[in-house]
């Protein structure tokens, strides 16, 4: 707190302003773009706050006046795009079912808007417990804050430009090999079919250099929990499913496509829910004790105690915050009156809009406290924020089983299963969001930032991604469509959460579920929540169960490369734990890594755009065929990776 202090001056450094605001908006647009696109590609978006705020040291450095507050203020509008970009595991959804055709663009921001806005407010009242009243880590809040001290101290300068430099330099590598991939110079993937006994599986793997950047940055356990999920998914269960091989004139490779969407994955649904449960329940008594204090606190500073408090404990007033969730419930009931009219959800609307709204409220403060606890304890990016969207899919869906029942007719359970998602895309706003929220507020109090204005440069992020991500929906759509929706062709892209939180809606109101499945992923999941708990308590591993559950239910072709990145960061941060200035060695491989997400994404956006333009996903194709792509592509995406981590450690190295 002595630090905290120390930062603060009688006259209050620049912190909300206009030019950090602009370029906040400015980064949460590129970042949004990019998050959008490798959340449908990959079922994985990555953390913005690094990369922005080193991005923002280096442009502010031009202004006269700048501060780390301000700096800070940048990274914090700019994480909306790492956070509030999932909601398209949910809102594709209702393409697939075939309810929407497109993304209507004020209806797709309102929704957007509301449950980020909902999130800030919901977060507000935990600040005191979880983050300046716990000893949660928060691996990233105190990354980033790292990252600003070092751009504001001496040296900061020389570290800052090899920072942007690395980011830079991974962007290009990524952006540029997957240029070459649509020009069919080198190869975009590759995958075989085996048999195994009287079954088949497949082996498969796409040359992506952003899975390697997701590798490092997740960590050596997620991987190798990843690995174990997909050995369960590929090994053990797909060639018992598929045993006795496809129905007569159906091609080995379909059947084991088919097998796996329509089998596999739901194993790996049931895991992820069990998992997801599991997190939740070992939150609840912290998170209990964390309101309690946060509730305490609002007391204090009420009865006249408030001036007292340095500065960065000064929150929004806890009144706008309650005035602000209850008002929120009007646009809220307004959205899905909005959504239900002419369907058959009408003759029982007030009950419907009773029921979810208050499903909102309730289970907002619920998935606020837990998102914001997991924050704390493995960062932002490793949440399962997924699984979250799981259970409020079920919770939302049971109750509509209450109200209308299930197995209905057609039209009945598809416009059931359109309003389940819609109040869980809400419910899923408030889940992103909260679980980033807490993460900026920990980077803010180590440098000395007012969490009033954070919180409402928070709110400004939530607008400015909720106004960029129905037109890129709306474009991707457009040029790939999505797995599973009507029309979608061989280049659709997988939108795995999407997938998974709509199957488990339309099986639950449907009445078709096939629980089995269902069990046989608890089952798993338990077992592995077992193993996890026993290599916790020796001290030395740990295997997280959500990350088994993803093992099982993405594709191979998505994953494969993530255990391999997981490893080589394993071994750079090895490297970096031995040189003279470890933790900005460690950075460094953390920069060069979301550089490769980064490039790859905003390529994939912009290549987005050229392929809408022209009609055609070939339109870079120089060749229609290249029988070297392959051997090509390892060649080439292996010299990338050994000169990216190759400079990168000559970088780090360097005295500065």
């Amino acid at each position: 707190m002595n630090e905290n202090r120390a930062m603060t001056t009688p006259t209050h450094p620049s912190e909300l302003t206009l030019r950090g605001i602009a370029l906040g908006a400015v980064l949460t647009v590129l970042f949004t773009a990019a998050n959008v696109y490798l959340g449908l590609k990959i079922g994985l978006t990555f953390a913005t706050s690094i990369p922005a705020a080193v991005i923002s040291m280096a442009v502010l450095k031009a202004f006269s006046g700048s501060t780390i507050q301000e700096n800070n203020i940048v990274q914090t509008i700019a994480s909306a795009a790492g956070t509030l970009s999932a909601i398209i595991f949910v809102l594709p959804g209702l393409i697939m079912i075939g309810w929407w055709t497109g993304f209507p663009y004020w209806q797709s921001v309102a929704v957007i808007a509301v449950g980020g806005i909902l999130g800030v407010m919901y977060s507000v009242p935990l600040r005191r417990a979880l983050v300046t009243g716990s000893d949660l880590p928060y691996p990233e809040g105190v990354a980033a804050a790292e990252v600003l001290k070092v751009g504001a101290g001496v040296g900061g300068a020389e570290e800052n430009k090899r920072g942007l430099a690395a980011i830079v330099l991974g962007s290009l590598l990524s952006a540029g090999y997957t240029l070459l991939a649509k020009m069919k110079l080198v190869a975009e993937e590759a995958a075989t079919v085996v048999k195994i006994g009287s079954g088949a599986t497949s082996f498969s793997t796409s040359f992506s250099l952003a899975l390697i950047g997701v590798g490092h940055l997740v960590g050596l356990a997620v991987g190798v929990a990843m690995l174990i999920g997909l050995a369960i998914g590929w090994i053990v269960l797909l060639p018992q499913f598929t045993a006795g091989g496809p129905p007569a004139g159906t091609e080995l490779a379909d059947f084991v496509s088919t097998t796996f969407r329509q089998k596999v994955r739901f194993v790996g649904a049931g895991t992820i829910g069990v998992a997801a449960i599991w997190t939740l329940l070992k939150m609840l008594g912290p998170i209990a004790r964390g309101i309690a204090g946060a509730l305490a606190a609002a007391r204090q500073r009420k009865a006249g105690q408030g001036a007292s408090l340095d500065i960065t404990e000064q929150d929004l007033p806890i009144g706008v915050v309650g005035g602000t969730i209850l008002l929120s419930m009007l646009p809220i009931g307004v959205l899905l009156a909005g959504f239900a009219q002419g369907g058959p959800i009408m003759p029982m609307l007030g009950t419907t809009l009773a029921v979810s709204i208050l499903y909102v409220l309730v289970a907002g403060i619920v998935i606020a406290s837990v998102c914001g606890y997991m924050a704390g304890l493995i960062g932002a990016s490793n949440s399962p924020i997924s699984g979250v969207g799981i259970l409020s899919s079920l919770g939302i869906s049971l109750l509509l089983v209450a109200i209308f029942g299930q197995g209905g007719d057609e039209a009945t359970t598809k416009a059931l299963v359109a309003f389940a998602l819609f109040v869980t895309a809400i419910v899923f706003g408030v889940a992103t969001i909260s679980n980033d929220n807490l993460q900026d507020l920990k980077t803010g109090q180590l440098v000395g930032a007012t969490p009033w204005r954070q919180q409402v440069a928070l709110v400004l992020g939530v607008l400015f991604g909720a106004l960029v991500i129905p037109p890129i929906l709306d474009l991707l759509n457009a040029t790939f469509g999505f797995q599973g929706a009507p029309g979608a062709g061989k280049d659709a892209l997988a939108a795995p959460q999407a997938a998974l939180i709509t199957a488990i809606a339309q099986g639950v109101l449907g009445g078709n579920l096939d629980w089995s499945l269902i069990g046989t992923g608890a089952a798993i999941g338990a077992g592995v929540i077992a193993i996890d708990e026993l290599l916790r308590r020796s001290g030395t591993r740990s295997l997280p169960p959500l990350a088994v559950g993803m093992g099982i239910y993405l594709p191979m072709a998505l994953t494969l490369l993530i255990p391999v990145g997981a490893i080589l960061g394993t071994l750079y941060n090895r490297w970096a734990e031995r040189q003279s200035d470890p933790a900005f060695a460690e950075r460094m491989g953390v920069l060069a890594a979301t550089g490769l997400i980064v490039g790859e994404s905003l390529f994939g956006v912009a290549f987005a755009g050229i392929a809408a333009a022209t009609g055609s996903p070939e339109a870079l194709a120089v060749l229609e065929e290249n029988p070297l792509a392959a051997p090509l592509g390892i060649a080439v995406f292996a010299l990338a990776l050994v000169w990216l981590y190759g400079w990168t450690r000559k970088a780090a190295s360097k005295a500065v």
